[in-house]
């Protein structure tokens, strides 16, 4: 899977280009991703942001990532804004899937990957809560599910289920 891909749309605004480069946050944007983590992990913050808690692939250490819950027919799922080649996609497949979603407290969970076939209706409903994550996505809010379903391979779906579920 070595094919190109197309620039992340976020680098084509001004300010947002300060934050990602070639699918990566850069030096100012891993800051701002730690205090966001922080912040979506709080009991503060609206109730379809969290922060996703998992082991590091090689180091083992438990590494954070501010995350928002998209909510489809009573499911929660997570979205890679940055695709397959996220650290926390990286983490996630190398645990298994166990992971920790923090909101005020934390809950033990298996984050279950959603084949591509399925994975527009989630990207539909990513791109209409998730206000600063929909600048990676070259699909505007209330687009034909025909449009995700163009880009769907590229942005890694997770289903959160409880613990030890298996699919």
């Amino acid at each position: 899977m070595n094919q190109q891909l197309p620039r992340d749309p976020a680098e084509q605004h001004p300010i947002l280009r300060w934050f990602y480069r070639g699918w990566r946050p850069t030096a100012i944007g891993r800051q701002v991703n730690r205090l966001a983590a922080w912040y979506s992990g709080s009991r503060w913050s609206p109730t379809h942001m969290a922060m996703l808690e998992v082991r590091g692939r090689t180091s083992g250490t438990l590494r954070h990532s501010p995350v928002v819950i998209a909510t489809v027919d009573g499911h929660d799922y997570l979205v890679s804004i940055l695709g397959n080649g996220a650290e926390w996609v990286k983490n996630v497949d190398a645990a298994h899937g166990v992971a920790v979603i923090r909101h005020g407290h934390g809950h033990a969970v298996h984050l279950a990957l959603v084949p591509a076939l399925m994975r527009p209706p989630v990207l539909r409903e990513y791109v209409r809560v998730a206000t600063s994550g929909r600048h990676h996505f070259p699909v505007p809010v209330g687009a034909p599910l025909s449009e995700f379903a163009l880009i769907a391979e590229r942005y890694p779906v997770y289903r959160i289920d409880p613990p030890g579920a298996r699919q």
